[in-house]
């Protein structure tokens, strides 16, 4: 979780991501955040998100998007 935040606060640094749970439904981050971070991802653990995976429920939260994360590195 650690190594995520730090790639998240890359992204976008005024944004508290260890707390925060509604980043996309409050609009804290815009599309061409969420772009970012699926590149940052992708590149960091060697997996691909696709376009099914794009969905609020992902990106609402650090936690959600470590989750997504650690499925698609099982699959």
């Amino acid at each position: 979780m650690e190594r995520l935040l730090e790639l998240l606060k890359e992204v976008k640094e005024d944004v508290d991501f260890e707390n925060e749970e509604a980043l996309i439904d409050d609009h804290i981050l815009d599309s061409f955040d969420i772009l970012q971070i699926i590149s940052t991802l992708n590149d960091e653990y060697d997996i691909s998100i696709p376009a099914t995976e794009i969905i609020p429920k992902n990106f609402n939260s650090a936690k959600a998007m470590l989750e997504m994360v650690e499925r698609l590195q099982d699959e």
